[in-house]
């Protein structure tokens, strides 16, 4: 069985860069925590599966990336947040949303209705004073179709963003991955030629793996044999918190807040929406908190 991971290299001479991605594991996870219904969870998997790549673009160790999407449609907005490992997390507003019709004219799932007309913001956290802060209008709701029109106007870099999840009868994942492919500054037109064939070859990356393609098969079908694989890593659902990060951020809300709780008398329940475990408090420890204060 094919195993999450991020792959990336160069190819056409040093003139195009590619990040490629297989994601069923974290996917599935994804699915299983939050309940999601197929449309959901095939948005929901696709923003994962950008996240995974994308901060495998990543510089630093430290550096945290973030996707929002909000749009008008029923699925609400969602969220993924990625780190430089490829660590991934993320949830979206509405799990089971009701979607007419729940698939588009190609036959499959309707994304973008769900999604809808909204905004697409990429927030990088690379260990600076201020995070930088990217934004640009959803074109399609469809989540590969965005993040192409993201990378172009708001990075100026000439980028193809393919994205898939495929579902079996059971509503399970049985395959998800993408890739990211993008020109450099320095690309002759006639590299630019080809890939523009290449791409327009492309109609979904999840048929590949259904072919039984691994990541790399994938990656020289579309790219051809000259594709240099420069690094992998593996890709992760991952949510960070800890009960020991939940009681600092109740810590932090201060002496009065947490003197209240006190006067309450009951236990303090805080979920974590990413990965939907609870951490609880008693009274004598809020207490403690206190204390230490």
């Amino acid at each position: 069985m094919l195993q999450d991971e991020v792959i990336r290299g160069m190819t056409a001479g040093n003139e195009v860069r590619y990040f490629a991605a297989y994601t069923r594991g974290l996917v599935e996870e994804a699915r299983q925590i939050h309940g999601t219904n197929p449309i959901a969870t095939a948005a929901l998997g696709r923003t994962l599966t950008a996240g995974a790549m994308m901060g495998a673009m990543c510089k630093n160790e430290t550096d945290v990336l973030t996707l929002q999407i909000k749009g008008d449609g029923p699925i609400g907005g969602i969220t993924v947040t990625a780190n430089a490992r490829s660590e991934v997390k993320g949830l979206v507003q509405v799990p089971n949303p009701e979607v007419v019709p729940f698939a588009n004219a190609a036959g499959h799932l309707n994304v973008g209705g769900a999604v809808g007309r909204g905004a697409l913001r990429v927030i990088k956290d690379l260990g600076l004073k201020e995070p930088y802060m990217g934004q640009t209008q959803l074109v399609s709701g469809e989540i590969g179709e965005d993040l192409t029109y993201y990378f172009a106007s708001s990075e100026q870099i000439p980028t193809s963003v393919g994205l898939g999840v495929l579902l079996n009868r059971e509503s399970y994942v049985e395959h998800a991955g993408g890739f990211i492919i993008q020109l450099m500054p320095f690309a002759r037109e006639q590299t630019i030629r080809w890939l523009e064939e290449v791409l327009a070859g492309v109609h979904s990356v999840t048929e590949y793996f259904k072919d039984g393609y691994t990541l790399d098969d994938l990656v020289y079908a579309l790219l051809g044999r000259d594709a240099t694989i420069e690094n992998r890593q593996p890709a992760a659902y991952h949510c960070d918190c800890s009960r020991a990060r939940v009681e600092k951020a109740l810590i932090s809300v201060g002496r009065a807040e947490l003197e209240d709780m006190v006067r309450v008398g009951e236990p303090v329940n805080l979920h974590c929406d990413f990965c939907n475990k609870d951490y609880t408090f008693t009274v004598e420890q809020i207490r403690e908190m206190i204390r230490q204060l």
